[in-house]
């Protein structure tokens, strides 16, 4: 009697797990998407040390240009809304990809810090090539998630980045960008 009474219980509590762990499978990205590059859902929090481990002494990546304010469009050079945006150039003969940001990000009044990381999935440099990324929390190939809560979007202090920028199998470059006192983007 207790085996008829167990097995239909057995065979409930075996479907459920089943269909549970079901619900847990995430759906991949489909490679090359640029979606991959650019969801503006995707919570950026502040980190407490720098997770990069590149030890790669080749050349090969370079930071053209970071800015923190006075952006400009990299394909119009239009004025645009203030952003960290960081311009990298691929110096070498082959496809960058594994991409990694690392910036901390200091108010130069109150001495207060935050850094942020980022895994740059879907982004790839080809050779030679040269490319704008922005972290704005708009959609489109190169446009990444940012804190809009952080000391850049808050503080009406000087705000001073540093930022590391890592690609599998090259050095990794560094830059420095800043965000000057005042209230907010004010007209370019």
């Amino acid at each position: 009697m207790k085996l008829r009474i167990l097995a239909p219980v057995a065979l409930v509590a075996t479907l459920t797990l089943a269909t549970l762990a079901g619900c847990q499978v995430a759906s991949p990205t489909p490679a090359g998407s640029p979606a991959a590059s650019s969801s503006s859902t995707t919570a950026v929090l502040p980190v407490d040390s720098n997770p990069i481990a590149n030890p790669s002494t080749a050349p090969g990546l370079t930071i053209v240009s970071a800015a923190a304010e006075d952006n400009v469009d990299p394909v119009t050079n239009a004025a645009i809304e203030d952003r960290l945006q960081v311009t990298v150039r691929n110096d070498t003969t082959a496809e960058l990809s594994t991409f990694e940001i690392y910036y901390v990000m200091t108010d130069v009044t109150t001495g207060q810090s935050e850094a942020y990381y980022q895994a740059l999935t879907g982004f790839t440099l080809a050779a030679g090539a040269t490319s704008t990324l922005s972290f704005d929390g708009e959609a489109g190939p190169g446009h990444f998630p940012e804190n809009t809560f952080s000391i850049y979007r808050s503080s009406k202090n000087q705000v001073d980045f540093t930022i590391e920028v890592s690609a599998a199998g090259v050095q990794v470059a560094n830059a420095t960008a800043t965000k000057g006192s005042g209230e907010g983007d004010a007209a370019d």
